[in-house]
């Protein structure tokens, strides 16, 4: 069982459509689209959201993200109308409903608890605020230099990402879920490995050098796989 993902739009084609984009990074993930009012028009349906939850929940929680105000109070309406047992497994999670339901999905698919499934796709918001922030590897190198002291520790690997179109959505998620795997915090170019989202925001482009860092003396292991994984091209041509 893991946490089932429902994105509720005013479209059907747009739901639909975060299904396909969100199921290319988490195939196995349990991701159900409630798009439309019943017949098929722009709006939104109470008995689709409500449909949508039962099927998402097995057991482990469900993570609802909507588009527009009006979707939030349909799927609020739903919530409503469940049984209080099942009630507090699921959250309507404020977030952008592309960038947050991917990331929401390959959490899921990594077997996050709902907590961490919205904890990731809450993590859209920081992403975009952190863009043009200085990058921890940044700070700590400042620090460095101020105290006259090497602020480095742990383990490193720079390697050079070989794939054509660079870490774009598939290779990246396959490098989030494989970074999941360890216990160990690692990062990548100062922003964390674990974050969907932090690490395409990276631009990592053909030919771009990829730092993986841990100060984690458990992350050798970590780092390793994951150095690994970008020098073999994730199976790419």
């Amino acid at each position: 069982m893991s946490v089932g993902v429902v994105f509720v739009s005013h479209s059907t084609l747009i739901a639909d459509g975060l299904v396909q984009l969100a199921r290319q990074m988490a195939p196995d993930a349990t991701l159900v689209a409630a798009g439309g009012t019943d017949d098929g028009g722009i709006g939104t349906s109470f008995d689709k959201v409500t449909a949508a939850v039962a099927e998402a929940d097995s057991g482990d929680g469900v993570a609802i993200l909507c588009d527009l105000g009006s979707a939030i109070l349909t799927a609020e309406t739903a919530l409503d109308f469940l049984e209080d047992s099942q009630r507090a497994s699921v959250r309507i999670i404020d977030a952008p409903l592309v960038e947050g339901g991917v990331a929401a999905a390959v959490a899921a698919q990594t077997g996050a608890d709902v907590a961490g499934v919205e904890a990731a796709a809450r993590s859209a918001v920081d992403v975009f605020v952190a863009v043009d922030a200085p990058r921890a590897s940044e700070t700590q190198d400042s620090a460095a230099d101020q105290l006259g002291t090497d602020a480095t520790s742990g383990y490193s690997r720079s390697v050079t990402v070989l794939n054509r179109d660079g870490l774009h959505a598939r290779p990246a998620a396959d490098f989030v879920k494989l970074a999941s795997t360890f216990p160990a915090r690692v990062t990548v170019n100062g922003r964390d490995a674990k974050s969907l989202l932090a690490i395409m925001s990276l631009g990592l482009v053909r030919g771009k050098i990829a730092e993986i860092a841990t100060e984690d003396p458990a992350g050798r292991e970590a780092v390793d796989a994951l150095a690994d994984l970008v020098e073999s091209g994730f199976g790419e041509e």
